[in-house]
């Protein structure tokens, strides 16, 4: 008798014996008192800005925000949002201009602005300016208590707190289903957006509209650029030209070669475009490398596709321009602190972790998976084979090339073109993404067959649940209450200082990465952390340390699909499972935290940071 073949992926129907249990852990953090903690943080998130506003206008013009002009209520918001980065000194006030206004949704008008600008550079010293913001820090923070609100700021708290233990159960209940595999994946994705909306967390509107962030679009037209690569063939060509000088092609020899040029390069270069790149050439290796004797080899299509989403994860700390994570904490930096570190000063402190995560990854992701198929050379000499039957390029091959490297360079140089002013508008690397694939359309490389049956479309409302997720782990102040609570709780333990605060804070910051983006994961826990660290070891390099070793500890999203845009789209190919990810991912999280340790209190301490004394 025929053994039935085991149902994965897609093809799995749900599992209300496992489903039963996302479900209850669901209903039952919704229906839990609220805690007080989450009303604390409802409080200063709703009721916060208006408060602090208000304090502001007072204290500076000795009127209420209702009635002051508008020039001083421009003044009072901005200072207010310089609150919330943790950036308290005048000079970080001086330093903004119209277009930071409108990054954060600030409505100013040049004329306002320039009032505004003139009358604390003009009228307030620094002195004031600083007991003025701390005053409005300790109203924000310490000030405002729930039990004292009244009317509509109470209902505004108990909306704020409600939104965070929406978030809080629906985490619970996304990472259970992603865990078990109890109903299939984009499913979930749809369940994220059903379930904010049914609580009033979020509109219909906006849920629409984050379900395509520009995230999206380059998952979406990064996997039909890699459609086009395979029909035409160019895929075959860029892996025999990678791997032809190997004299001994097996999987230990490509899988480090990967790790050798993805993760440099993912320091420099969109760990996204990466991951899209590599994708159709491990799919390729492993699709030739089975014979008749082995026609499958599951470990092998898995060593692969694990190994280029690991190698897009370690790189990015290696430079700022790695990830808006690297830019972010150099910014609280900066704003908090006055501490600048710069581009090749980063890179000297941060390079090194990438290089000793190198071997480490490698040596970890062959030991989780084992395949049988261990020499590559047939897959080789059939590439070989398969590109002397092609003869020379074509045109669709030209093509598919020559619109993959326009993409690349302006995945590359779109954000500093838009700065420099040579593209009067900011793309963003996903509409640079679906063009391209529009282009392969256009330029007749392949019909709209071949993007139907070869995308995995379900990728995609994967990873634009996930962007959901995050996003409102992040806005409702759910992150936050997680970073404080857990902080304060491991504070009582002797561990509120030193190396001790440091792992504790990466350990949280590499929870949160797996749960929602890295930029939002070291916005939500950078402030805290640094806050703590300018309590506890005031100017000294503990600070450049920490802001660091956040944005290092936030690019360790190593255990879920959603975790980073890497792992979504490897898994794309088919060949994963979630677990798959938990196999790598769960030593990988532990060995990277003990690593990252280690070069802070070694390597870094060793080094200093420039004139400021050690910790």
């Amino acid at each position: 008798m025929k053994k039935e073949k085991k149902v994965t992926g897609y093809d799995k129907y749900i599992n209300w014996k496992v489903f039963i249990f996302p479900v209850l852990a669901l209903a039952v953090l919704l229906l839990i008192p609220t805690p007080n903690g989450m009303r604390d943080v409802g409080t200063q998130y709703q009721v916060g800005p208006k408060a602090v506003v208000n304090h502001l206008t007072r204290e500076l013009f000795e009127v209420d925000s209702v009635d002051a002009a508008q020039w001083q209520l421009l003044t009072a918001r901005i200072m207010e949002t310089n609150l919330q980065m943790g950036a308290l000194k005048k000079a970080r006030y001086l330093a903004r201009d119209l277009k930071w206004c409108k990054k954060n949704k600030i409505d100013a008008d040049p004329k306002n602005f320039d009032l505004a600008l003139n009358y604390i550079k003009d009228h307030v010293d620094e002195d004031r300016y600083l007991t003025v913001m701390n005053s409005a820090l300790d109203l924000r923070k310490q000030g405002l208590k729930y039990e004292e609100l009244t009317g509509k700021d109470k209902a505004a708290a108990d909306k704020g707190a409600w939104h965070i233990q929406v978030a809080i159960a629906v985490g619970a209940f996304v990472v259970l289903c992603f865990l078990t595999e109890c109903i299939p994946l984009p499913a979930v994705a749809f369940c994220i957006g059903l379930m904010y909306v049914f609580t009033g967390v979020l509109s219909r509107e906006a849920v629409a509209m984050l379900y395509w962030s520009d995230a999206c679009w380059f998952i979406m037209g990064s996997l039909m650029f890699a459609a086009a690569f395979v029909k035409t063939g160019v895929d075959k060509r860029v892996c025999l030209a990678m791997f032809k000088k190997l004299a001994v092609p097996n999987t230990k020899w490509i899988t480090l070669i990967f790790f050798i040029i993805i993760a440099p390069l993912a320091a420099f270069i969109s760990d996204h475009a990466l991951a899209a790149m590599f994708l159709p050439i491990g799919m390729l290796l492993y699709q030739n490398s089975l014979t008749d004797e082995v026609p499958e080899d599951k470990e092998l299509a898995k060593l692969l596709m694990i190994t280029i989403a690991m190698a897009c994860n370690i790189g990015g700390p290696g430079a700022p321009s790695g990830g808006a994570r690297n830019v972010i904490m150099m910014t609280y930096l900066t704003d908090m602190f006055g501490i600048d570190i710069g581009y090749f000063q980063w890179v000297t402190y941060a390079f090194p972790f990438v290089l000793v995560m190198i071997p480490i990854t490698w040596f970890i992701t062959n030991l989780r998976f084992r395949p049988k198929i261990i020499s590559l050379a047939p897959a080789m000499d059939q590439l070989r084979t398969e590109i002397d039957k092609m003869g020379s390029w074509n045109r669709r091959q030209i093509w598919a090339l020559v619109i993959f490297v326009i993409m690349v360079f302006g995945w590359f140089t779109e954000k500093s073109f838009y700065q420099m002013g040579i593209y009067p508008i900011r793309l963003g690397i996903g509409v640079i993404a679906v063009a391209g694939a529009i282009a392969y359309i256009i330029t007749g490389v392949v019909n709209w067959r071949d993007y139907q049956e070869k995308v995995d479309w379900g990728v995609v409302w994967l990873y634009a649940g996930a962007i959901i997720f995050g996003r409102t782990l992040d806005s409702t102040g759910a992150a936050y209450w997680l970073a404080r609570s857990v902080i304060d709780f491991l504070s009582q333990f002797g561990m509120e200082s030193g190396l001790p605060l440091l792992m504790v804070s990466n350990g949280l910051t590499s929870v949160l990465t797996n749960l929602m983006a890295d930029g939002p994961a070291a916005a939500s826990v950078g402030p805290i952390a640094l806050n703590m660290a300018g309590m506890v070891h005031p100017g000294t390099t503990y600070l450049p340390f920490m802001a660091m070793a956040t944005a290092i500890a936030s690019s360790f999203a190593y255990c879920l699909i959603i975790g980073t845009p890497p792992n979504a789209i490897v898994y794309a190919s088919g060949y994963l499972e979630p677990k798959d990810y938990l196999r790598v991912g769960i030593p990988m999280f532990f060995v990277a935290n003990v690593v990252l340790l280690l070069f802070t209190g070694i390597y870094w301490s060793f080094r200093g940071f420039g004139t400021l004394p050690g910790f």
